[in-house]
């Protein structure tokens, strides 16, 4: 067999013939090399996910070697230059741009599920002041399931359309609330005159006594860039999360509120607030060769370099570096920009960085724009989550439409005690 694998067991001596498929094999074909007719088969034991293929996908491609990143095919680069936020929503989920009809209505059916329940109000109420606003998310997420119980009904094609709309629309509102509540700040409702990222400015920032609030249209466009850029990231955390309680076939309210979850902790989605937080304790751009030589010698981590998957620049980071100047241009230089680019410089001409591949992320530079346009810190995994809800759900839908998906049960080592017995 061309594309195969040969294996040969020294414990038997015996030769097993594996296909190869798509550069695969299925770890299911390792259950055939035994040493007994009792014995279970070897499993593969892959922690974190390291080099497992739970699926097949059809929706983001990455060439970490490469520095690429596409949806469907697109170059991140060209849709973030050519698209807005909801056309790549759109293809995301659907696996196509939108036509302008097509547009026009899925615009509007978005625009108008961006209301909420009046009694989430109350929920958010519930809440105490200083209460975190992913956490506020999180729980308003999960708490949408019970307002729409129809939502159960996963594979009716109508009915999971519909949570689209409600949970894409729905986001930011869910989170402008989050921060309004924390700030001790009337809620603002949703204008259905406005776009995607007018709306949620708006909603954020709109003084309660007035009714003209004009966000400005550099500071959306960028916004709605960064949307577009946090869409969605292949298998990562909290698509992994999202599609593991889909696999159960909860609500895509439940699934959707788990993946937020993942997306809470600081190796996921608060990487760019501990980025701010280093920079902040630099201070000075002088610091920087001190800075890299603890890095050097072990003593310290450089947040926002390296990645996961990519071990070149990665291509969203150059995009967000050009953004920001032209947020700048609006808000005024942020003082820890030249930091940034300090680090960067020593860091890119530095062989210990060059030899280990590690480039600045996403997380470098979006930070740095999120608190230029006045967005407190403990917002930031807010932000991510609004955009990459469309990847979350062209994940889920991906999987309910996966004849060879199950219900999520990774196999274990087990290295307790044998049998033992309870003492009289």
């Amino acid at each position: 067999m061309a594309d195969s694998l040969t294996v040969r067991d020294n414990r038997t001596g015996k030769e097993y013939e594996i296909p190869i498929s798509e550069g695969a094999i299925r770890s299911a074909e390792f259950r055939n090399i035994k040493v007994s007719a009792e014995d279970f088969g070897l499993l593969a034991y892959d922690p974190a996910f390291m080099n497992t293929a739970s699926c097949k996908s059809k929706i983001t491609f990455i060439d970490g070697d490469k520095g690429i990143l596409r949806y469907r095919g697109y170059p991140i680069e060209e849709l973030a230059e050519r698209r807005k936020y909801l056309e790549v929503a759109y293809l995301l989920i659907y696996g196509e741009l939108p036509s302008t009809t097509e547009l026009r209505d899925w615009t509007h059916n978005i625009t108008y599920h961006t209301m909420v329940h009046e009694n989430i109000k109350k929920f958010f109420d519930g809440f105490h002041y200083d209460a975190h606003p992913m956490g506020m998310l999180v729980t308003t997420i999960a708490a949408l399931s019970t307002f729409y119980p129809n939502a159960k009904n996963i594979f009716d094609e109508k009915t999971r359309e519909l949570q689209i709309y409600r949970l894409i629309g729905k986001i930011p509102t869910l989170a402008a609330f989050a921060y309004r509540h924390s700030q001790g700040m009337a809620y603002i409702y949703p204008n259905n005159e406005l776009n995607y990222a007018e709306n949620f400015l708006t909603m954020m920032y709109r003084p309660p006594s007035t009714s003209t609030y004009e966000p400005n249209p550099v500071l959306a466009k960028a916004l709605d860039v960064l949307f577009i850029l946090h869409a969605d990231h292949e298998q990562n955390c909290s698509s992994t999360a999202m599609r593991t309680v889909g696999s159960s076939h909860a609500d895509p309210y439940s699934a959707a509120a788990a993946a937020c979850a993942a997306l809470y902790g600081p190796l996921h989605g608060g990487a760019n607030e501990e980025v701010l937080k280093m920079l902040e304790e630099i201070g000075t751009k002088e610091k920087v060769p001190e800075i890299i030589r603890q890095v050097k010698a072990g003593d310290r981590l450089l947040m926002g370099f390296g990645h996961r998957v990519y071990k070149n620049y990665d291509p969203r980071a150059k995009i967000i570096k050009k953004i920001a100047e032209e947020v700048f241009e609006v808000t005024g230089r942020n003082r820890l920009l030249d930091i940034a680019l300090e680090l960067e410089k020593v860091a890119l001409s530095d062989e210990y960085f060059i030899k280990r591949k590690l480039y600045p992320n996403v997380d470098f530079y979006s930070g740095l724009i999120y608190q230029a346009m006045g967005f407190p810190m403990d917002i930031f995994t807010v932000l991510f989550a609004i955009p990459r809800m469309s990847g979350w759900l062209a994940q889920w839908k991906e999987l309910l439409q996966d004849p060879e998906q199950k219900i999520s049960r990774p196999r274990q080592i087990y290295e307790g005690y044998p049998e033992r017995h309870v003492p009289p």
